[in-house]
């Protein structure tokens, strides 16, 4: 099963330079709680947005450089590749927005952070319409100088 994991904030925002532009340690907490144990599929400029590897979990690069190497990271080339690695189960699929747009014909359920902001960057991810149904929300007000946010799990509607 292929599950996205992102957040995303109201005007479609999902990076800049490289980091996310809000902090949230409830959506880092989240974050990790879900991907613990799975092999997560990452473009290169999300691996290299880490300061280091993600403990506990296993790091499948795609990317279309063929020389690209680093430790902690199993690399792939095509979409099939970084399935094959990542094996059967759960995989968590982290970003870009690349590699979103391009799972998302294959994606079952999304675990989405809706960032109640309008932020600047330089990713960004349309919206989730027709072949998604909202099963879960869990609402948190703005505090400490932090935006208001959702947690969102949203399934794909099979036709």
């Amino acid at each position: 099963m292929i599950v996205f994991h992102l957040a995303r904030a109201q005007n479609g925002v999902i990076g800049r330079d490289g980091k996310l532009p809000w902090h949230l340690p409830a959506d880092l907490k989240r974050f990790k709680a879900q991907t613990m144990g799975k092999p997560m599929v990452m473009g290169r400029k999300t691996f290299e947005s880490f300061p280091s590897p993600l403990p506990g979990r296993r790091h499948i690069v795609l990317t279309r450089d063929r020389d690209w190497r680093a430790e902690s990271a199993e690399v792939a080339h095509t979409l099939e590749e970084a399935l094959t690695l990542a094996g059967s189960g759960e995989v968590a699929v982290i970003g870009g927005a690349e590699i979103f747009a391009m799972f998302l014909p294959y994606a079952q359920r999304i675990e989405l952070t809706e960032v109640h902001d309008a932020p600047e960057g330089d990713a960004t991810m349309p919206p989730f319409v027709l072949a998604w149904r909202e099963v879960a929300r869990e609402d948190f007000a703005e505090e400490a100088g932090r935006p208001a946010y959702s947690f969102v799990t949203l399934e794909r509607v099979l036709p």
